[in-house]
């Protein structure tokens, strides 16, 4: 069996080698090729490209780049028109691999989309155009599949990897262990994730600072941890806590999210794939988020973003758990107050904590194994 594999960051690129181990389980000769990262690449993955040169984001960066990603896309095509894999799959990079997969399929190669683009929250007419190019569609997320058998899309609930990975239960001994690996000895202890771009820290730290400042403020035994994303980040944020007077508040980690969330009460952070890692964790959490005005006012304008909730777990339980503050909305006093409520609500924190863990249940499918049973299948039709 050959499998042609094209993944889009390192994101793509966990998942592209977790389907290429569970795949070597069956077949041990297997071979794969494409566009690949250092973990494709490890499992066996054969890299005609890097995962990284499809790592382009924005609304107007991608067009300096369009010549080359054409030029790849035309040669990926030719290399598998003239010698063709059992299944062709794409790795999220929905722009880049739907119209790879569109070309291979009607050359009679099967196809595989994994990673369903955000169809539910904007551009839903996608769907059109990923009924052309996929012959399945690998779901990480529940609801997702509704929406395609709607559309007579073959779609297949593969469970949200992150599910499967993050540690069960989080309890108060583990909790405590992180405190304790980090330092931390105050009674109340808030994670503070102010995202990991430099504009979400530009946007959004100050105002999560300032908040921290009022909660500080009013609260004597609280410490905060802020684990940063990149070390370019970190003079950013620190000059910010520096600026409101927090420094001794503060601990600051080198990456290390994972275990931040672990020893906080209440996780304060850029809304983002972190909330819903938070909320994996069983953690209460606070959600902002800011963009550049240019950008929201053609969002809101042009009526492209159609979602009741912005941050995914409030969108896979049946209340809204997670406190909203979007853009204006994000204000410094507003935050706070949130943090603070759940902080003085104990029974609260506890509610959350067990529906978010009966989420982290329904998302953990072993994403790897029904990935791979899903492309054998469609390689044997």
């Amino acid at each position: 069996m050959k499998i042609g594999l094209v993944a889009g960051e390192s994101s793509g690129d966990v998942l592209g080698a977790g389907l290429i181990r569970e795949l070597l389980k069956r077949f041990p000769k297997a071979s794969f090729e494409g566009v690949a990262g250092p973990q494709m690449q490890a499992a066996g993955c054969e890299q005609w490209e890097p995962a990284e040169s499809l790592a382009v984001m924005g609304l107007i960066e991608p067009l300096a780049h369009l010549p080359r990603l054409l030029r790849l896309r035309r040669e990926l095509f030719d290399r598998w028109r003239a010698s063709p894999p059992d299944v062709f799959v794409g790795i999220d990079a929905p722009d880049f691999n739907l119209g790879l997969e569109k070309r291979l399929r009607a050359e009679g190669i099967k196809t595989v989309h994994y990673v369903s683009p955000s169809i539910w929250a904007w551009r839903s007419g996608r769907i059109k155009t990923i009924k052309k190019a996929a012959d399945r569609v690998l779901c990480i997320l529940p609801f997702e599949k509704t929406l395609y058998d709607e559309e007579g899309v073959d779609a297949v609930f593969v469970g949200h990897p992150r599910a499967d990975s993050v540690p069960a239960p989080v309890d108060a001994a583990a909790t405590a262990a992180a405190r304790a690996a980090i330092g931390l000895t105050a009674r109340e202890v808030i994670a503070v994730l102010p995202g990991s771009r430099a504009s979400e820290v530009s946007l959004l730290g100050e105002v999560l600072v300032s908040a921290a400042h009022i909660i500080a403020g009013a609260r004597s035994s609280v410490q905060f941890v802020t684990p940063v994303a990149t070390p370019a980040l970190r003079a950013a944020i620190e000059a910010q806590i520096e600026e409101a007077g927090l420094m001794e508040k503060f601990v600051l980690l080198d990456g290390e999210s994972e275990r931040a969330m672990i020893a906080a009460d209440v996780v304060l952070l850029a809304s983002g794939t972190a909330a819903l890692e938070s909320a994996l964790l069983g953690k209460p959490t606070v959600a902002a988020y800011r963009l550049g005005k240019a950008t929201y006012t053609i969002l809101r304008v042009f009526n492209l973003v159609k979602l009741k909730y912005f941050t995914l777990p409030n969108l896979l339980t049946e209340t809204a758990l997670i406190p909203e503050f979007m853009q204006d909305d994000a204000r410094p006093e507003a935050i706070a107050g949130s943090v603070m409520g759940m902080l003085d609500n104990p029974l609260q924190r506890q509610m959350i904590s067990d529906r978010f863990a009966r989420l982290r249940v329904e998302l953990s499918q072993d994403t790897d194994r029904c990935a791979a049973e899903a492309v054998i299948e469609l390689a044997q039709q």
